[in-house]
């Protein structure tokens, strides 16, 4: 299981990836691998979640594929039966952590306040997802829970891009950062696969940078 957070992490990049149709979901991850990432965050906002996981995982053996917006316990056995290899929450769900702890599999739950990363160190958790970063308080929020809990990382995601990046990235306690800047649903809906080939490349380049001068 660590052996797999640990993949997930190597990047410092998870793509939010939303798709309605599940054909798109093939090339989608091509163009993704292709432009260096190797990791994907398929959410559950769509009824073509699961086939959209399994249709990614089976093309694409090389691409690590999660479930995003995961809220029930249901949900995490549906997309680990399709292929999911790691879950994604945007809150702390205790019943989703649960099931994902019984399942052996990596859990990034969200957390926002002191009250849910103490949650998250009561399960054995210390990676948590900070959602809605910008809307959360951003760089300075993780800096203020960073301070009493020096164990815990965070995956800040929401309102992230190009333009912030760098400063989320900055953050000592930040081990990677979500976000769909590169694979925008028009041209996934377009079918613009090179469009996101390059999106993707230039955002790897961007985290390099980034964690160049942090």
């Amino acid at each position: 299981m660590s052996d797999v957070r640990d993949a997930v992490l190597a990047g410092r990049l998870v793509p939010v990836v939303v798709l309605a149709e599940s054909d798109r979901a093939a090339p989608l991850g091509e163009a993704l691998l292709a432009g260096g990432l190797r990791c994907a965050e398929v959410t559950f906002r769509t009824l073509g979640a699961k086939s959209a996981i399994k249709a990614m995982s089976a093309a694409n053996p090389d691409l690590i594929v999660g479930a995003g917006t995961v809220l029930t316990a249901e949900q995490v056995d549906l997309a680990l039966d399709a292929g999911a290899r790691f879950v994604i929450s945007p809150g702390f769900g205790p019943a989703v952590v649960r099931r994902c702890q019984e399942r052996q599999i990596p859990v990034f739950p969200g957390a926002t306040t002191a009250t849910e990363v103490q949650m998250a160190l009561d399960v054995g958790l210390d990676i948590v997802k900070f959602f809605p970063a910008e809307a959360a308080g951003g760089v300075r929020m993780i800096e203020a829970l960073a301070a009493p809990f020096p164990g815990v990382r965070f995956i800040p995601t929401g309102g992230i891009g190009p333009d912030n990046l760098a400063r989320y990235l900055a953050i000592r306690s930040v081990v990677a950062v979500g976000g769909s800047w590169m694979v925008p649903v028009p041209l996934v809906e377009s079918a613009d696969w090179a469009g996101i080939t390059r999106l993707t490349r230039d955002a790897v380049a961007a985290v390099a940078a980034a964690s160049t001068h942090a």
